[in-house]
């Protein structure tokens, strides 16, 4: 278990390093306005995700144990390719509302949007189809083959072909999805063979069921931490938009160590029955995210904006003040995506969608009152209180579930014992 956490953890540490070392390519060459436009790209590929991941998402890793890999490829790409075809008619129906269009698609990157939709989903689907299977380490050496491909094209592009626009992250990213997913498929296909009949009739049925509480919580959950992006672009310029993006990338950065975790807890918890266990896990899991996300936290929060100005320039001077204010969420959301795994893991994806609408609900509120009123710190503090919100609601279900209590967050010599019982495992 310590083994895979660690060498997730390890994937998810240079996935950091690279995105440092994109954002501060990004920041420095193509400035702020160009990098809020490629934010805004990218949340759109996001939203146009949540179709698509009905069927072909983070459910595949609580189907793959239970369905055949040739029932789930099927069932997967066939959805894949009818969204593609819907996505693509409905951006040919906004070209005639063209003022609401450019305002939610950056003028000149819908192609791209697309193409990066299509292929990000292909690669997801073998990322989450070996989770499922337990295979960590080949999803990790497909997760860093990924990057180090995106910040190495993103070099190449930027100084040998000097292009100096949004388009430079967005063709680096691309290349990374590609090469991926080819590879993944090379794992992949050799382990399909002639299996027996599944009825696809009764399979989707039960991946829309269960794909549709998860994917309904995975689009309030991204309208949650993406709808501010939106409304910062009716009350802000693209260059403070960039600002806000880059202190979102540091400060989500942080949530490695709740994303690295959060991924071994889903795929454990999602091939195991006893209830007991899985909240055992839950809790160790979570006060491990809480602990060491707070205090990477800390030390980011301690660097002066003299720095910030040092790595980023000077356009991007009030980064600290969104990383502060940031902060405290990104705690809370750390606890909340080990408690999110633990519901979609257990074959209970509904708790997720209703602490999602919560902290939608709260979104929307200081979203609307902040955003106008103080702009890009409007936003950080939004953002704060959704992620509070979220754990709120989650941990008042889960106490009720499993009768846990708050002072069970504190970690006691049990939990210093399994992590050293773990590390003496890993060595």
């Amino acid at each position: 278990m310590f083994k895979k956490i660690l060498g997730t953890g390890a994937a998810r540490a240079i996935n950091v390093l690279t995105q440092m070392a994109t954002l501060i390519m990004g920041t420095k060459c193509l400035g702020a306005a160009e990098w809020g436009k490629a934010f805004i790209a990218q949340t759109d590929i996001t939203f146009l995700l949540i179709g698509i991941e009905l069927i072909a998402g983070s459910g595949l890793v609580y189907f793959t144990p239970r369905k055949k890999l040739a029932t789930l490829m099927k069932l997967s790409y066939g959805w894949i390719a009818f969204v593609m075809l819907v996505y693509l008619l409905l951006f040919n129906i906004l070209h005639f509302f063209p003022e609401f269009y450019h305002n939610i698609v950056p003028e000149g990157y819908a192609w791209l949007v697309l193409l990066m939709t299509f292929i990000y989903s292909l690669h997801e689907f073998n990322l989450n189809h070996f989770l499922g299977k337990e295979k960590v380490a080949t999803y990790n050496w497909l997760f860093i083959t990924q990057i180090l491909t995106q910040v190495t094209m993103m070099a190449v592009l930027i100084f040998a072909l000097n292009l100096r626009t949004a388009k430079a992250l967005l063709y680096s990213q691309l290349c990374g999805y590609s090469l991926a997913t080819l590879i993944g498929w090379g794992f992949l296909f050799p382990t399909l063979k002639r299996e027996g009949g599944e009825p696809l009739k009764d399979s989707l049925k039960e991946m829309l069921h269960y794909g549709a509480f998860l994917q309904l919580s995975t689009l309030v959950s991204t309208l949650n931490k993406r709808l501010s992006v939106y409304l910062l672009r009716t009350n802000c310029t693209e260059q403070q938009i960039g600002v806000y993006a880059s202190g979102t990338q540091v400060t989500e950065g942080v949530n490695i160590v709740g994303q690295s975790i959060g991924l071994v807890a889903f795929s454990a918890l999602s091939n195991t029955e006893n209830k007991q266990r899985a909240s055992q896990l839950t809790l160790r899991f979570m006060k491990l995210s809480i602990l060491l996300t707070f205090s990477a936290l800390l030390v980011i929060c301690l660097l002066p904006t003299s720095f910030f100005e040092w790595v980023f320039s000077g356009e991007f001077s009030n980064i600290r003040t969104v990383i502060l204010l940031m902060a405290p969420g990104i705690v809370f959301f750390s606890a909340h995506t080990i408690l999110a795994n633990y519901f979609s893991g257990t074959g209970r994806p509904k708790y997720n969608l209703y602490a999602s609408l919560i902290g939608l609900s709260v979104t929307l509120i200081a979203a609307f009152v902040l955003i106008p009123w103080l702009g890009i710190r409007g936003a950080a503090i939004t953002t704060s209180l959704t992620y509070s919100a979220l754990f709120v609601y989650q941990w008042f279900v889960f106490h009720k579930q499993t009768g846990s209590r708050l002072g069970q967050l504190v970690p006691n010599r049990e939990d210093w014992e399994w992590v050293r019982t773990e590390i003496k495992g890993f060595i």
